[in-house]
């Protein structure tokens, strides 16, 4: 029987489809030892597609990051953060001027570490707005970590300014939730279901109820958590491919002391490279990336 020729049509407009639907893979500099040269090298041949980092403060710096990320063909990532030591208004006025700079690099997406878990509502919107503002200008998405400390610190917070801000978007990091709530959050999906749909990027690090970071991803104890990370993170990914053909995920494992250490030798128990390399796999097995 042979098939109508609509349906063969639509059959390979819908496998055209799927087949663009991708995952830009960022790794994070966090801990950093070597040179830029060096780690965007090794960056590289992990299979990443680009890195997340800070701003470099020197000049010299500067110039070493661009080098590398051009003989590399790696893409960027940068962060911003909010500055907790300083007065509200003045910190304000740094956090926005930073964008400035970042955006003239035109990276892939710039997070933000925004606002703190002490400042007012209308304190912490003023920050979250004038990102949106600059996102809005520069045509870069501005992304808001959900993350300890900041507005975003615990689940039913964020809600509260997901409802108040329609802009507002948010990298979703929610290690730092596991630990915050105690919990894996087995209990809370229908909670979780506007947090999923306002997520346009990841941080792959898996938490735990008693901390942010389990100290090896491999290790068969913590494959409930792991389990649970993804299931999340997968929901997050499929309902960004509805409107859009890329989803970023930068791995974060951090290293010591983030990463859990030995008394006394502060020797960290596990390899922070090998374990955010460990969660790329997995994300690109569970998707079926090449």
């Amino acid at each position: 029987m042979r098939m109508p020729l609509t349906l063969v049509v639509l059959l390979f407009s819908f496998i055209g489809l799927s087949q663009k639907k991708q995952i830009q893979f960022f790794q994070t500099d966090w801990g950093r030892q070597i040179s830029w040269d060096a780690f965007c090298e090794k960056t590289k041949a992990a299979g990443y597609d680009g890195i997340e980092t800070w701003f470099p403060r020197d000049e010299k710096s500067q110039n070493e990051l661009k080098t590398a990320l051009e003989k590399y063909d790696l893409k960027v990532g940068f962060l911003n953060g909010t500055n907790k030591s300083l007065p509200f208004k003045e910190s304000l006025k740094q956090y926005t001027a930073n964008f400035k700079t970042l955006v003239s690099w035109k990276p892939v997406y710039i997070n933000c570490h925004t606002g703190s878990d002490f400042f007012t509502f209308e304190q912490n919107k003023a920050f979250i707005d004038a990102a949106n503002k600059i996102a809005k200008e520069s045509n870069i998405p501005i992304y808001h970590e959900t993350h300890r400390g900041r507005f975003s610190f615990n689940l039913p917070d964020t809600k509260k300014y997901l409802s108040a801000i329609p802009e507002l978007k948010l990298n979703l990091d929610i290690s730092h939730w596991m630990v915050v709530h105690e919990s894996l959050l087995q209990d809370q999906d229908k909670e979780l279901e506007e947090i999923v749909n306002r997520s346009h990027h990841i941080h792959a690090r898996v938490g735990h109820a008693e901390g942010p970071q389990v100290n090896d991803p491999e290790a068969p104890e913590w494959k409930k958590a792991v389990e649970r990370h993804m299931d999340i993170w997968e929901k997050v990914i499929r309902k960004r491919w509805e409107d859009k053909d890329v989803f970023t995920i930068t791995t974060e494992f951090g290293p010591a002391d983030y990463m859990p250490t030995l008394p006394y030798t502060q020797l960290p128990v596990a390899d922070q490279w090998k374990a955010n390399v460990y969660m790329m796999k997995l994300l690109k097995e569970r998707f079926n990336i090449d």
